[in-house]
């Protein structure tokens, strides 16, 4: 049995699959699978990957069922350890599979590790290290914009990986769940890491697992369906996993700093799919509210410290896009 299994999830990315397949076939770590999870393509992918690696086991949907449920079937059809996951839009170091699992191996509390993903536009410039989440529940990539040091080190504790370049212990998604399929996409890895932080286990970023990311390479960057799903993931995934003494706290400020959110959108580009989204985030509370019974249950189970321990500190409003104009300035 392999000790990891990298899924590669794919949708109509010929073009970005002959670059990453073999970057990740080039890995100095051996013991691995491969499971491309295909969302219904019809640009030849699947053809492709059966002519060319063999070895690559192949989960196919009909349709594009979102990034949750492509996923989660993947994960559900192998058993290591270990399961990465991985954006078809990427290519990776020969030493990056090999740094993620020797830092995930250093602690058996460690139940997530974060890439150090980089911009393939730009590799001096990275995409992420992780995620940060602040105390109103805005999370966005830790270290995005800051220029790449090649000579760091680390594992650094961080909240959560990415879900685009990330390593997931399987004790830990049979105690805490895989991905919510409901949220479809986005938000998805901020919730299951969350869920992951109130059950106690840890997330470690490596640099030394370095990856080059085409950002937004798969779903156009601003599009109105992404809007709405983040609108929505947002109100549903504070609702489930935000413990109740500090959501009474904090709940004015999140409500201030979504209202600004959607007003920016409103009156700087016309964007109303982040009201819309938040609004059908609302109109589904009843069932995400049944989901939370389960989540929170999960800090009976927590020896370790509190999940707000690591939190981001809260930035004024108008401090907030600051994070996301490296995003603004990209050639895509």
């Amino acid at each position: 049995m392999s000790r990891v299994t990298v899924v590669l999830l794919n949708w109509n990315g010929l073009h970005y699959l002959k670059d990453c397949l073999p970057t990740l076939l080039a890995q100095t770590y051996t013991e691995f699978e491969i499971i491309l999870a295909d969302n219904g393509s019809t640009d030849g992918s699947v053809e492709w990957v059966k002519t060319n690696f063999a070895q690559v086991r192949l989960i196919c949907n009909e349709t594009n069922v979102g990034f949750c449920v492509a996923n989660n079937r993947a994960i559900r059809a192998s058993t290591s350890p270990f399961v990465v996951l991985l954006n078809n839009d990427t290519r990776v170091e020969p030493g990056w599979l090999a740094a993620l699992v020797e830092a995930a191996e250093s602690d058996p509390t460690v139940g997530m590790c974060a890439s150090k993903m980089l911009f393939a536009d730009r590799p001096e410039m990275i995409n992420s290290t992780g995620i940060n989440l602040d105390p109103v529940g805005i999370a966005w990539d830790r270290a995005g914009g800051e220029p790449d040091d090649p000579q760091e080190r680390g594992p650094i504790e961080v909240f959560g990986p990415c879900g685009g370049a990330a390593l997931y212990r399987r004790a830990m998604l049979d105690q805490i769940g895989l991905f919510d399929e409901d949220l479809i996409a986005y938000l998805e890895d901020l919730d299951l890491a969350w869920r992951a932080r109130l059950a106690g286990w840890r997330c470690l970023y490596v640099p030394l697992a370095r990856v080059y990311h085409v950002h937004s390479g798969t779903w156009v960057k601003n599009s109105p369906w992404k809007s709405r799903l983040l609108g929505r993931n947002k109100v549903w995934t504070i609702a489930k996993n935000y413990s109740i003494d500090r959501l009474l706290i904090y709940l004015p400020l999140i409500v201030a700093y979504d209202l600004a959110a959607v007003l920016f959108a409103l009156m700087t580009i016309g964007d109303v799919n982040p009201l819309r989204g938040r609004l059908e985030g609302l109109k589904g509370l009843p069932s995400v509210l049944r989901k939370r019974r389960e989540v929170q249950a999960l800090v009976k189970q927590n020896h370790g410290r509190p999940w707000h321990h690591y939190l981001s500190p809260l930035e004024l409003p108008w401090q907030v896009s600051a994070r996301y104009q490296h995003l603004n300035r990209s050639a895509r």
